[in-house]
């Protein structure tokens, strides 16, 4: 198995996000999209405050693509126009597709928001290539207890199976496009060996730790974008490291990408403001 070569280490860039902190390294000013992955965002950890505003994420639009949330700690409430609802504590996931059309909110538990504590997430955007652009919205909640959860030998550590198949087990969301999305966590000196499907895009991104790569020292906030070609992913952690690992299958389609809008054309991205407008993604009111 030859092993895959990493072409640079992406080091996120740090934003505010009112008064969340959130660590971006897709896209970057290196890579616009890692097709069909097109935004990570990796917020927290944060310390909330008792009696506070919850996450700043009002009633908003989205077509044309997926959003999913890793839970890593406190709570996510998600609430849309299909009439899905529900709260996702660590360890759990919220898979979004937004498809033809969806208006959602992400906030917090009124129980978190009451007592404060901590919160930890990251949301990843995947791209849907045009046959499926207006395929019907889906939501999918995973709680930690649902998702299997694989053993590595010698307590090297973990692989949390959230979407695919890994080493036979297979996790409970249904990915429309085949995306195998993991969370993998090491021990110091854990070793994993992988191997990804050929011609498929891998997302590799450290929360935290420090881990080799292919012969590459990785720390945390970074993504790393590996050449084409080749399958073979090796990793020996020199600290606990916490790792999302994905791969998907890329599309090569146009990109008209505007806020919420993920679509092919600027003419799409026109109807998708038109239909917003006219409530044909149907309507949302929060708490």
């Amino acid at each position: 198995m030859a092993l895959k070569v990493v072409r640079r280490r992406i080091v996120s860039e740090r934003l505010e996000q009112e008064y969340l902190t959130t660590y971006q390294p897709l896209p970057s000013r290196f890579a616009e999209q890692l097709d069909p992955f097109l935004l990570l965002h990796h917020t927290g950890p944060e310390e909330l405050e008792p009696q506070g505003r919850g996450l700043p994420f009002a009633p908003h639009p989205h077509r044309g693509f997926e959003t999913v949330t890793f839970v890593f700690a406190g709570d996510v409430r998600h609430h849309d126009s299909r009439g899905n609802t529900g709260v996702i504590g660590a360890g759990g996931v919220q898979w979004m597709t937004a498809g033809l059309g969806i208006v959602h909110s992400e906030n917090i538990s009124r129980e978190l928001r009451e007592a404060g504590g901590s919160i930890e997430y990251v949301q990843l955007w995947i791209n849907l290539p045009a046959r499926l652009k207006r395929t019907q919205p889906r939501y999918q909640g995973a709680a930690a207890a649902q998702i299997p959860v694989v053993a590595l030998p010698a307590g090297h550590g973990s692989v949390k199976v959230v979407a695919g198949n890994w080493q036979g087990v297979t996790g409970p969301i249904e990915s429309i496009t085949g995306v195998r999305a993991l969370v993998v966590e090491l021990a110091a000196g854990g070793q994993l060996p992988a191997d990804v499907e050929a011609g498929q895009t891998v997302l590799f991104y450290v929360l935290r730790g420090a881990v080799h790569v292919n012969g590459r020292d990785v720390e945390g906030h970074t993504l790393v974008e590996f050449e084409p070609g080749d399958t073979g992913i090796h990793l020996v952690a020199t600290a606990p490291t916490t790792i999302l690992l994905c791969t998907g299958q890329p599309y090569h389609e146009p990109l008209a990408w505007q806020g919420p809008y993920v679509m092919n054309t600027q003419t799409e991205l026109m109807e998708a403001m038109r239909d917003y407008r006219m409530g044909k993604m149907g309507m949302l009111f929060d708490e």
